[in-house]
């Protein structure tokens, strides 16, 4: 193998959005459509020449007509794929009848979604949300609502995990354990405390009777998809329980059948009191929900909190759509299935090539540790396989099929991949 400082001039230098890696592939975009993103879009993404115009399943289709085998998936926000026929006819049919309504009333999608979360969560209560973000929003009020209800302006203290990545708003970026997105955005919200995830001393020594919430992800996934530690989490809700504080999981990357459960919490055995989702609830249509319980939400009033296009009918009926496929179709199961497939597959590929160094993660949400330095040059080196793959903390590629992907699929796709890995192996 060349130097290591040679090897990455080579390979296209992949984009950084949203603290995920996205390769481009050298495909130049003509000076009109490259101006006018220049001029009108913000610059907030730093995107790849890649634009696309069709999708159908795992795949997508871009404006060369060239087609791309999907394992980023809307970064895991189109569980059933691409123009999913649930999806499509669920808007097709609401659309006709009714798009939005005031949340001042009520609406049949909204109640039938809210049935069947907690139904299917064992949650007592939903609020809906345009986001994974704006639920997370609306968890740390919960909390902190409940916290002067139960102990005065005092129990206020919230805990997050370092690490962590809850979304940029204001509220969300000041429990995201990660100083790269807080650094420019401060002073961000007040009696913030960053405990070391899966090291229950650590969250030991930040509790007493101030606190009024914790929240974590059950899965890490911008940090490098890290699952917790069942006995981690077991300890956290003793805690929260003999200090009177909600358990607050975001399971907005990992939830939704991802894990192979409809929430990783159901993996782990472990309750919280309130869980935050998004991303897959909707299979490509923005929606977010706060789940919590009958407790977590007994302070929380008309006034206190507002959305004005949360629980909208078409969302929500994209988001029964998505329920009905996980659930009545039962996906949860060939999920698990075909997570034991890929991981197989991605074991026998780290066995044979130096560069991969371990595979990691829960359900269809995996990562794959390269050597330093490699995890761009591999994420470029699949996109000119034709094989989206996104980054996570250091040195990740992260897995993101679709929920419904097959086995010749994930073959297709695994075949790709190594075939990028072997190039680098021999660079």
């Amino acid at each position: 193998m060349r130097d290591e400082s040679i090897k990455a001039e080579k390979f296209v230098r992949p984009a950084q959005t949203c603290g995920v890696s996205f390769a481009g592939t050298g495909n130049q975009r003509d000076g009109k459509e490259a101006k006018m993103n220049e001029n009108h879009v913000m610059n907030t993404y730093s995107r790849s020449d890649l634009n696309f115009v069709k999708g159908h399943g795992p795949w997508l289709t871009d404006i060369h007509g060239e087609e791309y085998l999907d394992f980023v998936s809307g970064i895991a926000v189109n569980c059933l794929g691409h123009a999913a026929p649930q999806i499509v006819e669920a808007i097709k049919n609401q659309a006709e009848e009714l798009i939005h309504v005031s949340n001042l009333y009520w609406n049949p999608p909204m109640i039938e979604l809210a049935d069947r979360l907690c139904a299917a969560s064992g949650m007592d209560r939903v609020f809906f949300s345009n986001s994974g973000t704006e639920a997370n929003e609306t968890a740390l009020k919960i909390a902190r609502k409940y916290g002067k209800a139960k102990g005065g302006e005092r129990k206020s203290k919230i805990i997050c995990m370092k690490e962590s990545f809850h979304g940029r708003s204001m509220g969300a970026l000041s429990v995201t354990g990660q100083e790269k997105y807080r650094k420019d955005f401060r002073p961000l919200l007040g009696d913030i405390y960053e405990a070391d995830f899966n090291d229950a001393a650590s969250v030991k020594a930040l509790m007493n009777g101030d606190v009024c919430g914790v929240i974590l992800e059950p899965v890490q996934g911008e940090s490098g998809i890290i699952p917790a530690d069942p006995v981690f989490l077991r300890e956290v809700r003793e805690m929260c329980d003999r200090y009177d504080a909600l358990l607050i999981f975001d399971e907005v990357q990992c939830g939704m059948g991802r894990s192979g459960k409809l929430f990783a919490y159901q993996k782990f055995d472990v309750m919280p009191d309130i869980c935050t989702a998004a991303k897959a609830l909707g299979g490509g249509f923005p929606i977010g929900a706060v789940l919590a319980s009958e407790r977590a939400v007994e302070f929380f009033v008309p006034g206190d909190h507002g959305c004005t296009f949360g629980g909208n009918p078409l969302a929500c009926a994209c988001g029964n759509a998505v329920m009905k496929a996980l659930i009545d179709e039962d996906l949860l199961s060939h999920v698990d299935e075909m997570s034991a497939y890929l991981f197989r597959g991605l074991t026998q590929l780290k066995e044979k090539y130096d560069l991969i160094e371990e595979v990691r993660g829960m359900g269809l949400l995996i990562g794959v540790r390269m050597k330093d330095g490699w995890k761009n040059p591999a994420i470029s080196g699949a996109a000119e396989k034709k094989l989206l793959l996104a980054g996570a903390g250091h040195e990740v590629v992260r897995f993101l099929p679709p929920l419904n992907i097959t086995e010749k699929e994930l073959d297709e796709g695994l075949s790709r991949f190594e075939a990028a890995v072997r190039e680098l192996s021999e660079v």
